[in-house]
């Protein structure tokens, strides 16, 4: 299949799709895509259908019968059949759809797929008897059946443990944001300062710019004041209530206060689940479901300590969270006022710059020296990429690594391939350097980690003065790393 033109990115997604389409072998096969809202799911499915020629359904929330309806109507359209299709059970609806794939390879999506579900908590056993190995309707068609939706909790519960589907899926497709270099080049921003604010506030789902901003892009890094106040702050444009309703499309969040409280814990830095249950002055057993609830919908990410075992921190999966936690909830009542959004956000860029970019600026230094260095720069392959805290007992201090790249253990210490500061606003000095070389004395002194070849890494989105670099132009163990290397 040629992927449309006007589809951005979404190279190995479409690849992925054409792989399980055109896929010549006998029999339905069944995929499972999904995703976040707003990654663009259903313009990649629709234009894969179009592609190749086959049936798109569009679930909505409704009761069984009017789907079972609605399905019907959109089949005896889809098929033209001498009489209209009247559908009482889903069991004939996944035979019609298997009779579409009698000839050929046949894409048939049925998207927002736990809507119907919801509706009829037996449909995905329906569909488990419908693509049993030896049956006759399946081995005589090639209908390639994908299952498409946003509500992350279901979806990754569709394929799991005992679920009737397990075992079934050929393709198991998650449509993620685009990463941080990707969704430069999608709001066209050449410059890496104006890069990493722009993310930091709507990270890399595509809607935002299509459909939410309407188009508008910051022209510079002058603009981008403006371009906040005019587009995010702005109770007219959709993208002002989009962090609320992101809440609100989640089935699972049923105390929506509840999570918005752990939400904005993590937002002003109680990362731990101590730290969220102090915030929200209560116990940590208490904490611990709405936690567990928002990892599954992917709206809170777990970070393991890389150097303390048993401890992790939390971070916000959601750019566009993170930001109205920080600046545009603690005074939603001044901007719900038309005019107002100027002057609150002269008065919320500092908290902006140290709340929202820099924990943001570190999160990209990490999926840097993950997914973009070059593998030649450590010794090894990382394994794993995160942060921790490394405690000194001759100080009895705990001193902060930004990033840590953790090479594969083969039966071994493992590797510390390098260890690294990242800091957004502040210049890097030889004082940066020195601070790291004491803490890789220290875990060399621990002995949890092999050390031999750990690399210092200086990330800076403000630069490195002159002592910085006389110092890694002396050591081939100093790497310094600015803006433009990030996104080169």
């Amino acid at each position: 299949m040629e992927k449309p033109r006007d589809m951005f990115d979404r190279d190995h997604e479409w690849s992925a799709l054409t792989r399980f389409i055109e896929d010549g072998q006998s029999g339905a096969t069944l995929g499972v895509v999904s995703g976040r809202r707003r990654q663009g799911k259903t313009f990649l499915l629709e234009a894969a259908v179009r592609a190749a020629g086959g049936f798109y359904f569009g679930a909505t929330e409704a009761a069984d019968a009017e789907s079972l309806r609605r399905i019907g109507e959109a089949l005896t359209e889809h098929v033209r059949p001498a009489s209209p299709y009247h559908f009482h059970h889903w069991s004939e609806v996944v035979d019609v759809l298997l009779e579409l794939g009698a000839n050929r390879p046949v894409p048939v999506v049925i998207d927002e797929f736990p809507f119907l579900a919801r509706a009829n908590s037996e449909l995905p056993s329906v569909i488990q008897d419908a693509y049993r190995p030896l049956r006759e309707q399946r081995m005589n068609s090639r209908t390639r059946l994908l299952l498409c939706g946003s509500a992350m909790s279901f979806m990754g519960r569709l394929l799991s443990g005992n679920a009737p589907l397990r075992g079934r899926a050929g393709l198991e497709l998650v449509v993620h944001p685009l990463d941080y270099r990707a969704a430069a080049t999608f709001w066209d921003i050449d410059d890496p300062r104006l890069a990493v604010s722009v993310h930091a506030i709507v990270g890399g789902t595509p809607a935002y710019r299509r459909d939410f901003a309407r188009g508008d892009s910051p022209a510079s890094w002058a603009d981008f004041d403006n371009w906040v106040t005019r587009t995010v702050l702005n109770p007219e444009t959709p993208l002002f209530r989009e962090p609320r309703y992101l809440l609100a499309e989640e089935p699972d969040l049923r105390d929506r206060g509840l999570y918005l409280s752990v939400l904005a814990a993590v937002a002003t830095g109680n990362a731990t689940r101590g730290g969220m249950a102090a915030y929200l002055e209560r116990k940590a057993t208490d904490i611990a479901h709405p936690i567990t609830v928002l990892e599954d919908v992917g709206l809170l990410h777990r970070d393991a300590d890389a150097f303390r075992d048993n401890r992790s921190t939390y971070r916000i999966a959601e750019p566009l969270i993170t930001f109205y936690q920080s600046i545009m909830r603690p005074v939603w009542a001044q901007l719900e006022r038309p005019g107002s959004a100027t002057r609150v956000w002269q008065g919320s860029r500092h908290r902006f710059a140290s709340n929202v970019v820099g924990p943001h600026f570190e999160q990209l230094c990490r999926d840097w020296a993950l997914h973009f260095a070059d593998p030649n720069l450590f010794a090894g392959l990382p394994a794993r990429v995160g942060h921790g805290a490394v405690h000194d007992p001759s100080t009895r201090t705990t001193q902060e690594i930004d990033v840590a790249l953790i090479g594969i253990a083969d039966n071994a210490k493992p590797p510390l391939l390098a260890i690294g500061e990242a800091k957004w606003n502040d210049t890097i000095g030889a004082g940066h350097i020195d601070r790291l070389r004491r803490i890789r004395e220290t875990i060399t002194a621990n002995g949890k980690f092999d050390t031999t070849h750990t690399r210092l890494l200086l990330f800076s989105g403000a630069g490195f003065n002159d002592r910085a670099r006389a110092a890694a132009a002396e050591s081939g163990d100093i790497v310094l790393v600015d803006l433009a290397t990030l996104y080169r």
